[in-house]
């Protein structure tokens, strides 16, 4: 596979063969991400500026707050704080706007300055893969030989493949359908494996490799990265 400043990070991704390599790059950008703000990052004015316009989601409050040190949040919400009491809370209150017949209230659209940043590079990336799918072969054989594809990676991925040209789209798209529709055949059989074994004929069998089938039939459906961790299952 040739190697460049942008293959060298798609590589690095689709090396270990483990897993959805689109829940790697997520969990890498995701990391990334949370330590570049909560570093010396945070003290850039325009940086500052993005963050206090955009704020972070619930998930990704909980991720700074796992990899930054308490002052960096801390200074972060500060000023993110400030701006949004006089963005919601204006001095003076501005005249609310008639609702029409049949039109709902609700909250505003939540926005995450991770969550923005994120899709960003990801959509970079996904672009850099496909392109290389389409144009190196030991790439192909490469992507071929992964665990699987989520099933949120996999509905990202066919809308890529509406953007190929037709003459590679149609091997694209049904290569990305083996690796996500195998997976999903496999987990399931799985969890029915698990199921079964709470039956009391069953006590003393072989859990074979269903032991965490909850675990990662939940990572395939949502394309969050399972870590796997040896767990005996509770019989209740």
């Amino acid at each position: 596979m040739r190697e460049d400043i942008c293959s060298i990070p798609i590589g690095e991704l689709f090396g270990p063969k483990k897993g959805c390599p689109f829940c790697r790059m997520d969990a890498m950008l995701e990391s990334r991400l949370a330590e570049y703000i909560t570093g010396a990052a945070m003290m850039e004015p325009d940086v500052r500026i993005e963050t206090n316009r955009l704020g972070f989601c619930a998930h990704h409050f909980d991720k700074i707050c796992e990899v930054g040190n308490r002052l960096s949040i801390a200074l972060i919400l500060e000023s993110h704080l400030h701006e949004l009491e006089e963005r919601e809370f204006p001095a003076k209150m501005p005249r609310l706007p008639r609702r029409r017949r049949g039109e709902e209230g609700g909250a505003a659209a939540e926005t995450c300055f991770i969550c923005e940043n994120m899709e960003k590079n990801r959509r970079h990336l996904m672009d850099i893969a496909v392109k290389m799918w389409q144009e190196d072969e030991d790439f192909r054989a490469l992507y071929a030989g992964q665990e699987f594809i989520c099933l949120p990676h996999f509905r990202r991925l066919l809308q890529e493949a509406d953007r190929m040209p037709k003459r590679t789209a149609p091997a694209f798209a049904q290569e990305t359908r083996r690796l996500s529709q195998a997976y999903l055949q496999a987990v399931q059989k799985d969890v029915t494996h698990f199921c079964r074994m709470f039956d009391y004929r069953n006590n003393g069998g072989d859990w074979g490799n269903s032991k965490d089938s909850i675990e990662r039939a939940i990572s395939y459906l949502t394309g969050r990265l399972y870590l796997k961790e040896e767990k005996e299952p509770k019989k209740e």
